[in-house]
């Protein structure tokens, strides 16, 4: 197997945003609806984090702001089509319109799900779990395999939120992980809420899931707000929702998850039900707040 490569070097006297890794502080995902507000105050933030799927095109409005927004601040590339943990290969149609995009924008940072989302011809809008057993790691590698050529960088792999388990499984997720990490050399995206969602799910101890990911391999931290609902038997079922405020579980979780890793890039989530900039703003504030509080404790 390949090992991955590392970011793209950047030509001398290139501008602080685009050094080669992102910044060890809070981030937004970077939503139209704060194009303008954006630029018109520049507010005080580590990166912008931008869905692939979303600027696959050649022009437009979407790129407009872009341009002059990745100009101003590091930027993260987040995918959600490539169908990593996909039956078939991958779409090389699709990961050369990444590679265009990534040329394009030298983004700090590329990740993608461990999911899979398109089944021969036809994409499901959804990202569904796969089971953790040796085919599925063979399948998975191979793809990051691919993605590793064609970009000629690392990709981060993003934990999933789970609703169901696999019969089909051999391997803990983490463990699964864990060796996807050693025989590709690809980082992780480890998602707190992700962990939260799924171990509320699924009966388990989120601080001893926490622990058993591959810490050192961590590049990047999601957090994001659930829903609630309830299952068939009435037991609590969450949501990953990306619709509402990060709640303080989470929040206490990514504490201890610091506490293990030291300081690391933390995006804000939120896909629906998007507030005000205001409002956004503040909840990276306040992961700033806990990285310096990391910060202060790993130089004591």
């Amino acid at each position: 197997m390949t090992t991955a490569p590392g970011f793209l070097p950047t030509a001398a006297g290139a501008p602080a945003a685009h050094a080669a890794y992102l910044p060890a502080r809070g981030g937004l995902g970077l939503k139209p609806e704060h194009f303008r507000t954006i630029l018109e105050t520049l507010p005080d933030l580590g990166f912008f984090e931008i869905h692939a799927e979303n600027y696959m095109v050649d022009g437009g409005p979407f790129h407009h702001y872009l341009t002059q927004i990745r100009s101003h601040y590091p930027l993260s590339v987040h995918g959600v089509g490539l169908s990593i943990g996909g039956e078939g290969p991958l779409d090389e149609e699709h990961l050369d319109r990444l590679a265009v995009l990534i040329t394009r924008y030298e983004p700090q940072s590329f990740s993608e799900h461990l999911a899979w989302s398109s089944h021969g011809d036809i994409f499901l809008n959804d990202l569904l779990p796969a089971p953790y057993n040796t085919a599925t790691l063979q399948r998975v590698c191979d793809h990051i395999d691919r993605v590793h050529e064609r970009l000629g960088r690392r990709m981060l792999l993003e934990n999933p939120a789970t609703y169901v388990e696999f019969a089909a499984s051999t391997q803990a997720e983490t463990d699964f992980i864990g060796e996807v990490v050693k025989r590709t050399g690809c980082g992780l995206l480890l998602d707190v809420n992700n962990v939260y969602v799924s171990c509320t799910n699924h009966g388990r101890d989120a601080q001893n899931y926490i622990d058993a990911f591959p810490l050192a391999a961590t590049a990047q931290i999601h957090l994001a707000g659930f829903a609630k609902d309830v299952d068939a038997a009435g037991a609590p079922l969450l949501i990953d929702s990306h619709g509402s405020p990060i709640a303080q579980t989470v929040w206490d979780l990514y504490r201890f998850t610091l506490e293990r890793t030291g300081p690391l890039p933390t995006l804000i989530e939120r896909d629906n039900d998007i507030p005000a900039f205001a409002v956004l703003h503040a909840e990276a504030q306040q992961a700033e707040k806990l990285l310096q509080t990391c910060r202060i404790k790993v130089a004591a």
